[in-house]
C-alpha cells in the first residue's frame, strides 16, 4: 500500500506539472448543443466574425499594446437623463441592484411582480447569448412574487422582491438538483436547502437555476445542453464551477446570484464575468453541499455587481445583518502577493497589474501595503489529492455512476486510488495553516490576482479528455484554492478589462478566519476609488 501511495502521489504531482504545459486541442467539438450554438461562437472561424463582446462585425483588439478601456460607471440613484422627472425609483427596468430593488419594494414604489417580470424579460432576451440558466422558474417566480405582497413583514425584508439565481447543486423545493449531470436521480427536491430558505425568508424570489460543470469539478461550465460564456466576450468561458451564476449577474439578467466555492468556484466566475464574488470562511454560512461539502472545503457564497449587494446577500446567508454594514476599516496591514503560486505557472502581466492596482488604491486609502510571498509550500499536492478524493466520495452517492462523463469517470477513478492509498492526511493542512497563521500575524489582508490568465475558450469541455480539462482549470486559476484548503474567507473584486481579450481582470482579497467584514469594507473602498462597469 505504501508503494501504491508513493507512486500515486508522484503521478498526481506529474499530472499537475503536465497541466502547466501545452496540450493539443481537439480539432472538432462533439455534442455541441442547440443552446450553445445560439449563444455565441464555438470555433475560431466563428470567433473571427465577432468582437470582444460577441457581437458581429468588429474585430477583436489586437495585441497587448491596445490601451485598456475605461469603463463607465452606473448607479441606481442617478437620473437616466438631465431633463424630466427621475423615474428610477418606479421603473423596474431601472432598478438593477439588490439594495435599490429591495428599498423600492419595501416602500411600495414598485411591486415584486413588476421586478420579477422585468428580470424574466431580461433572461428571455439575454440568456441564449451567455448560457446562464438550466431552469427558468417563470410561473413559480410570478406566484412567489404575488405571495410576497401579502407578507406582513414586507416592509422590513432585506431582500424584498429581489430576483436571485441559484446554482443547481443545492435543493430548491420542486426542482431537480442536477449538479450539472444526468447521473443523479431526476426527482424534484422536497424542501429548500437552508441557504435557499434564508433567501426566501428575506424576501428574495428564485427566478432560475444556473449552469455548472458536472459535479462542480471543473473551472469551466458546460454540459451537453449549454455552454456558459463570459458576457464580456462570449468566446471565453464564464468560469466555473458557478459559471452560470457569474454569467447571469455579469450579463445583468439578475442582480445577484448564489454560488458555492470548493476550489474557487465563486471567485473564478466572478473574475471571468466582471462581478464581485465572496466565499466566506468555514462555518459562517450553512454549507451542506453534496456528501460532505468536499471535506469542508466548499462554502456557499454570493455573486453581485456591487460590493454592497454582495455584503447584503452574505448577511442574509450568514444570518448576520451586521455584514451588510460597510464602514471604512481602520488602517490595515496589507500584503501584496502577486507572484505565482508555482514556478511552473506563468501569470499574465495584466492580471498581475490588477493586483498591483488594488494594492495602490488601498495604499491611497490610508492602508499600509508591503510586498510579500504567501507560503504556498505543500499546498499544490494537498489540493490535487483532495480534488481527486472528494470527487470519488461524491461519486459514491450518485445513483447512476455509469452515466458520468468520461472526464469525471477518470477523475473519480484516480480519487478512489488516492483514498485506497490513504494519501489524505490532516497533517498536510495543519502545516499549511500554521504557516498562514504566522503570515497573518504580520498582515491583516493579502491581495493577489484572482486568476493567472483570461478564461479558457467557451467550448464543449465535457466532451474532451481528462488531462485537457485539468489543463483548462489549473493553468488559469492557481490563486483561489489555497483558501478552500484552510477554510478562510476570500473574495474577488473587478479591476478593469484585459486589453487583448476584452474580458475582466480582478484582484483577490483574502484574510484569516472572521475577516469577512474587513474584506467587504476594503472592497467597498476599492470600488469607491475605481468604480467599474457593473454589467457587460
Amino acid at each position: 500500500m505504501q508503494n501504491e501511495g508513493t507512486a500515486l502521489a508522484d503521478a498526481t504531482s506529474n499530472a499537475v506539472t503536465r497541466a502547466t504545459q501545452e496540450v493539443p486541442v481537439d480539432a472538432a467539438e462533439t455534442n455541441r448543443s442547440r443552446s450553445a450554438e445560439t449563444s455565441g461562437p464555438d470555433t475560431a472561424a466563428d470567433a473571427a466574425q465577432h468582437d470582444s463582446s460577441g457581437k458581429p462585425g468588429h474585430p477583436e483588439p489586437a495585441g497587448d499594446s491596445t490601451p485598456p478601456a475605461t469603463p463607465p460607471t452606473s448607479s441606481d440613484t442617478t437620473p437616466p437623463n438631465s431633463s424630466g422627472p427621475d423615474t428610477t425609483a418606479t421603473d423596474p427596468f431601472a432598478l438593477t441592484t439588490a439594495v435599490a430593488i429591495a428599498a423600492a419594494v419595501r416602500d411600495g414604489a414598485v411591486t415584486a411582480g413588476q421586478i420579477v417580470d422585468a428580470a424574466l424579460e431580461r433572461i428571455d432576451d439575454g440568456d441564449a447569448r451567455v448560457g446562464a440558466f438550466t431552469t427558468i422558474r417563470t410561473e413559480q417566480a410570478r406566484a412567489e412574487s404575488r405571495a410576497l405582497a401579502d407578507r406582513a413583514d414586507l416592509d422590513i425584508l432585506p431582500l424584498a422582491g429581489v430576483p436571485v439565481a441559484v446554482k443547481n447543486n443545492i435543493d430548491v423545493a420542486g426542482e431537480i438538483t442536477a449538479a450539472g449531470s444526468v447521473a443523479g436521480l431526476a426527482t424534484p427536491a422536497r424542501s429548500d436547502h437552508p441557504v435557499v430558505r434564508r433567501l426566501r425568508d428575506a424576501g428574495a424570489i428564485v427566478v432560475g437555476l444556473t449552469e455548472m460543470p458536472e459535479g462542480g469539478l471543473w473551472g469551466v461550465s458546460d454540459t451537453p445542453d449549454r455552454i456558459s460564456r463570459s458576457p464580456w466576450n462570449v468566446r471565453h468561458s464564464a468560469g466555473g464551477s458557478s459559471g452560470g451564476s457569474g454569467a447571469a449577474v455579469g450579463a445583468g439578467l439578475t442582480p445577484v446570484a448564489h454560488g458555492n466555492d470548493g476550489l474557487g468556484s465563486v471567485r473564478i466566475p466572478a473574475a471571468c464575468c466582471g462581478v464581485v464574488g465572496i466565499k466566506p470562511g468555514r462555518g459562517v454560512v450553512p454549507a451542506q453541499v453534496g456528501v460532505d461539502s468536499w471535506g469542508g472545503m466548499t462554502e456557499n457564497g454570493a455573486l453581485a455587481t456591487t460590493v454592497a449587494d454582495a455584503a447584503l446577500v452574505l448577511s442574509v446567508l450568514a444570518d448576520r445583518p451586521a455584514l451588510a454594514d460597510l464602514e471604512p476599516p481602520t488602517p490595515l496591514r496589507i500584503a501584496l502577493a502577486a507572484g505565482s503560486p508555482s514556478p511552473l505557472i506563468r501569470v499574465d502581466r495584466h492580471w498581475t497589474a490588477a493586483a498591483q492596482a488594488a494594492a495602490r488604491l488601498a495604499g491611497e486609502a490610508g492602508h499600509t501595503v508591503v510586498p510579500a510571498a504567501l507560503p504556498y509550500q505543500g499546498a499544490t499536492t494537498a489540493l490535487a489529492l483532495r480534488w481527486l478524493a472528494n470527487a470519488a466520495r461524491e461519486a459514491g452517492a450518485v445513483a447512476n455512476p455509469e452515466l458520468l462523463q468520461r472526464r469525471t469517470r477518470v477523475h473519480v477513478g484516480l480519487g478512489r486510488a488516492v483514498l485506497r492509498a490513504g494519501l489524505i492526511r490532516p497533517g498536510q493542512v495543519d502545516r499549511i495553516e500554521a504557516r498562514l497563521q504566522d503570515f497573518f500575524d504580520r498582515h491583516d489582508v493579502v491581495i493577489t490576482p484572482t486568476l493567472a490568465a483570461p478564461a479558457p475558450a467557451a467550448r464543449s469541455w465535457h466532451a474532451r479528455g481528462w488531462l485537457a480539462n485539468v489543463v483548462a482549470s489549473v493553468r488559469y486559476s492557481p490563486f483561489t484554492p489555497l483558501w478552500n484548503l484552510v477554510g478562510w474567507p476570500a473574495m474577488s473584486v473587478p479591476m478593469g478589462l484585459h486589453p487583448r481579450t476584452g474580458t475582466p481582470v480582478a484582484a483577490q482579497l483574502a484574510g484569516p478566519p472572521g475577516s469577512e467584514s474587513t474584506l467587504l469594507c476594503l472592497a467597498a473602498q476599492l470600488e469607491a476609488a475605481q468604480p467599474w462597469q457593473r454589467t457587460a
